[in-house]
């Protein structure tokens, strides 16, 4: 069994290795991605952010005279802790808490907050108010760290299903898996194999990558690097598997890609490649949850950005570990080693 799973593992690299351009596409996409959007967002943002703390989503800003405050941007936060860790992060500039006992908070290193909070004590003494005073510290996050996550997910996404699901759909049309069959290779061994060469090739082009950005443009990293492996494990494996699974019994070439686009494309727009969900409806939000690069890259952020170990992404790991069991159940069930 070991040397059959063996020998499909290393024709499968070789082949992967020969095709000089989709290797080199793996390698050049993303790098000319972090760079190119490293250089767009090396400003920082162009207007002032301050959180407001209440229940309700929309602000009223006849509420307090700061709140007519031009130039600045006023976001509802609804939880004090949520709002603390964005302060912490330069993300707001100004938490501010216009309750029966009002009170804001500040980021110490924040050149923003600074003249944010210059402007609000205008404001607060024209009103004939008195606002306590709170400092929350912490480094900012630059947008080329937190999207680096999602520009490494979006590229194991993109070699996991297309890298798998097409070429086993290739396989069937040509007649290479009806040759398989002839031999004593059993489905769940021809899936083995395919998952582990993939996961290996996703593994080496990852990390070869993710050195390049860090060295390159000193990208943020506060955990462990083998937390981060084990995420990006689970996540490849459940995005192989579901590529396996389109792939299960479809015979046109045309159509596995359309099948795998409709996969990609709403997991690349709702899983947070590129925007934070966190002000999205909660449908939107339950939605992405279905997706597995929506935990994998909920994982890796909280582990490169907030120095998260395996406590805090158990649920995430679990997450992508059921899918890859049904996933894969369902596509070695389902498999089909004929065109017809």
């Amino acid at each position: 069994m070991l040397k059959r799973i063996y020998a499909i593992f290393r024709a499968r690299n070789l082949e992967f290795f020969r095709d000089r351009g989709t290797l080199s596409w793996n390698i050049i996409l993303p790098v000319a991605l972090m760079f190119g959007l490293s250089f767009i967002f090396s400003s920082d943002r162009p207007e002032y952010t301050v959180g407001v703390l209440q229940q309700a989503t929309s602000i009223d800003k006849s509420g307090h005279p700061f709140l007519a405050s031009r130039y600045i941007d006023f976001v509802a936060v609804q939880d004090l802790e949520a709002g603390l860790h964005r302060v912490a992060r330069h993300q707001l500039d100004l938490l501010v808490d216009f309750g029966a006992a009002p009170r804001y908070w500040v980021n110490p290193d924040s050149p923003k907050g600074y003249f944010v909070e210059f402007a609000l004590l205008q404001a607060d003494s024209a009103a004939g108010k008195q606002m306590t005073k709170s400092q929350v510290e912490g480094d900012a996050v630059r947008y080329v760290d937190w999207v680096l996550p999602g520009i490494l997910g979006m590229n194991v996404m993109f070699s996991s299903l297309f890298g798998v699901g097409y070429v086993v759909v290739r396989y069937r049309k040509n007649g290479f898996l009806k040759r398989l069959r002839a031999t004593p290779l059993r489905a769940i061994e021809f899936v083995i194999a395919q998952v582990s060469s993939r996961l290996l090739l996703i593994l080496t082009i990852t990390s070869f990558v993710y050195a390049g950005t860090r060295f390159f443009l000193h990208t943020r990293m506060d955990g462990s690097h083998l937390v981060l492996l084990t995420v990006l494990l689970a996540g490849s494996i459940s995005m192989i598997s579901l590529g396996l699974l389109v792939a299960a019994r479809v015979t046109s070439e045309e159509l596995a890609g359309g099948l795998l686009n409709m996969v990609t494309w709403p997991m690349m727009m709702l899983s947070g490649v590129w925007f934070s969900l966190e002000a999205a409806t909660p449908w939107i939000q339950n939605l992405a949850a279905v997706f597995p690069l929506t935990h994998m890259l909920d994982a890796a952020r909280a582990v490169m950005l907030d120095g998260a170990g395996f406590t805090e992404i158990m649920p995430q790991i679990g997450m992508l570990a059921g899918m890859s069991v049904v996933f894969l159940g369902l596509g070695a069930v389902t498999f089909r080693w004929h065109p017809r």
